[in-house]
């Protein structure tokens, strides 16, 4: 949901409303005389998720019971290179 700020409160405080769309996520509808003239939105795939999100979004998972066997196939196979001077 955006905060309806003034056009006058946006650039008096531009730079901290830039930081809150980017870190946070936050939009801004921008108002002269109580109407609304503009938004300041996020980029499209410009914000990264939280680890808060990354975690819900994880939750929803499967579990693959077979995973733990994959990795440990994947380190057996991960040997250094033989030395070809030995």
């Amino acid at each position: 949901m955006a905060v309806s700020i003034s056009t006058t409160e946006a650039a008096r405080h531009l730079g901290e409303y830039l930081a809150r769309i980017k870190h946070r996520g936050e939009r801004f509808v921008l108002t002269r005389n109580e109407r609304p003239v503009a938004e300041l939105i996020p980029v499209v795939g410009s914000h990264t998720a939280t680890w808060g999100q990354v975690l819900e979004a994880l939750a929803g998972l499967p579990a693959d019971p077979g995973f733990a066997d994959d990795l440990e196939m994947v380190n057996r196979a991960d040997l250094p290179a033989a030395n070809p001077w030995d």
